[in-house]
């Protein structure tokens, strides 16, 4: 029997940050609050956003990232073997500071990380009535951001060779799976937009540049998946959720998903894709043909933008998109969070939940 996870009506994960929680990272980082003062009033939040994900009827329910800065690298960031640094970036269209890292050490998870504690806590706020949804970024994202596209680490590798960096993050991802597992997660998504990196044509080039092959890289990022999946216990739904990019409503990847659909949806151990179709440039839903049983959650509402979107154009997208996929295998959700980043998206709140609750509304007309 196939698992309800994703649910006909599902939600990527971030949801933008309060004023509240803003206001107390800011004193947190001017040293006017410790780190304990920080986390009671993430806390107090969190449960709020618990209980207003359940008001509006989402069955799967998220922390939102409250205590992130960024959608990735606080989880990286909390395995052994990586270093953080900060620079400035000019990627998304705009100048800003941002925080990168680079693998420093021999890789491996920390079983202290800090994600397995603010799971339970999630955890235990949902209750019994929702599912618990814990979200963290693929192994993908360490592989070409700290290690391939890493100067620092190509200035100064700590591995001989290529292959013993893959076992260690292949092993480091089933340990983290497991770890989640048996503090019990149910419904874990790997976030993974490195792929958009291998159709984007500045960033193949940049790979290049760097001794790889991005056709190649293609093949071995499904490989990598497909092996850090391999001992998932069967009662553990994994999705995988990929868009182009969203920092501040910004962008990063061009292409069509064509160039890795083929391998990215033959990893038959996850139970759904939530792919990004909010506007042409994720282009139209061909290269939902290579589709096997997985469900795809189909991203037609934006968080980018305010506007909210019209029920009967998101409706005739959905049954467009069932001339690839059966629409028993179709569900809905927004394209990305609303808040990848702790800054936030160019939209409210109140925009936020009204997205939210109009994926509900047609999904429970059209399913």
């Amino acid at each position: 029997m196939m698992s309800e996870i994703p649910f006909r009506y599902d939600q990527v994960g971030s949801l933008l940050r309060p004023k509240e929680l803003k206001e107390a990272r800011k004193k947190f980082q001017n040293g006017l609050l410790t780190k304990e003062e920080l986390t009671t009033i993430e806390d107090v939040e969190i449960i709020k956003v618990i209980e207003k994900q359940k008001k509006i009827g989402l069955k799967a329910v998220t922390d939102g990232e409250f205590r992130r800065r960024w959608w990735h690298l606080d989880f990286i960031a909390g395995l052994n073997g990586i270093t953080v640094y900060d620079f400035v970036t000019t990627a998304f269209g705009i100048t800003t500071e941002a925080q990168g890292t680079y693998v420093s050490g021999k890789l491996s998870y920390n079983n202290l990380h800090p994600f397995i504690h603010h799971f339970k806590f999630t955890k235990k706020h949902a209750g019994n009535d929702v599912v618990a949804k814990q979200t963290i970024p693929g192994p993908n994202m360490i592989y070409l951001d700290s290690f391939i596209l890493s100067k620092q680490y190509n200035e100064k590798p700590v591995y001989s060779d290529k292959d013993g960096f893959v076992e260690d993050l292949i092993k480091t991802y089933q340990d983290v799976i497991l770890a989640f597992y048996e503090v019990g997660c149910r419904y874990l998504q790997l976030d993974d937009t490195s792929w958009g990196a291998l159709f984007d044509d500045r960033f193949r080039e940049l790979i290049k540049n760097n001794g790889y092959d991005p056709d190649e890289l293609i093949q071995e990022f499904g490989d990598i998946t497909e092996k850090v999946l391999e001992n998932k216990p069967t009662d553990l739904d994994i999705t995988f959720h990929f868009c182009k990019g969203n920092f501040q409503s910004k962008w990063l990847y061009n292409g069509s998903y064509e160039m890795i659909a083929k391998r990215l949806f033959s990893i038959e151990a996850f139970s759904g894709f939530f792919l990004e179709f909010d506007d042409e440039r994720s282009g139209g839903f061909e290269p939902l043909r290579f589709i096997g049983n997985q469900k795809v959650v189909l991203g037609l509402v934006t968080t980018k933008t305010p506007e909210l979107e019209d029920k009967e154009v998101i409706k005739n997208r959905i049954i467009e998109a069932s001339k690839t996929v059966p629409l028993e295998q179709l569900c809905l959700s927004p394209q990305c969070g609303f808040s990848s980043t702790h800054e936030g998206n160019k939209v409210t709140e109140d925009d936020q939940w009204k997205k939210l609750s109009l994926v509900i509304d047609i999904a429970k007309e059209v399913f």
